[in-house]
């Protein structure tokens, strides 16, 4: 049986929804919280398999109970259950520690689904919220990429070699190049990716 909580504001969708999980044989919820604070306090000591939450609850929001129940180490999987598709939001929630987001659009035998697939360590999300993700990847990709054609080449070779470890004097000598030239090179390769650090600029290329 996998135990779950809910944690929801509004009374008759969180009665509608442990009236209509708790007729499964597979999923059971005992639990039940209206605002983040409560969770936090409770939901420590119980024993759960997965946590349901919405986003929009009153004052600390669903984001922030994840990232304060990560905290004190409650190993549920969190399955954000909310009306808000925001793009922002859906990442956000998953730096927090959500592994699913799913829309309260969702088909009541797909957000049962849904359940048992995070419970079986997958990262199940709403085809709306699977579409904005991959959307927002390929924008990223696209952005990173124009940035990149920014670059000269010989801005390239010399990111090349920043990726290789190469210092700033051993670039140099590599390019037949004076070492300030090299810095006055590197700093146009900053300024054209929009980042302060050679780890910064290896990271956003390498993320291709």
């Amino acid at each position: 049986m996998i135990n779950i909580a809910i944690i929801e504001d509004d009374k008759d969708l969180r009665d509608l929804l442990v009236n209509w999980i708790n007729k499964s044989n597979t999923v059971h919820c005992e639990y039940v919280f209206e605002d983040a604070e409560s969770a936090i306090k409770e939901i420590v000591n119980l024993d759960l398999d997965v946590i349901l939450v919405d986003i929009g609850l009153p004052n600390q929001s669903g984001i922030e109970c994840i990232r304060a129940l990560k905290t004190q180490e409650v190993e549920a999987q969190f399955l954000i259950y909310t009306s808000f598709n925001d793009t922002d939001l859906i990442f956000e929630a998953l730096k927090a520690g959500a592994s699913g987001y799913i829309t309260k659009t969702t088909e009541p035998s797909k957000l049962m689904e849904a359940i048992i697939d995070i419970h079986n360590g997958g990262s199940p999300m709403s085809s709306e919220i699977a579409r904005k993700v991959v959307s927002s990847f390929q924008q990223k990709e696209i952005k990173i990429n124009q940035e990149i054609e920014k670059l000269s080449e010989r801005e390239k070779e010399i990111l090349n070699r920043l990726s290789e470890g190469l210092r700033y004097k051993e670039i140099a000598d590599n390019l037949f190049l004076s070492t300030e030239t090299i810095r006055t090179h590197i700093r146009n390769i900053y300024r054209k990716l929009q980042v302060n650090s050679r780890t910064e600029a290896i990271n956003k290329t390498s993320a291709r």
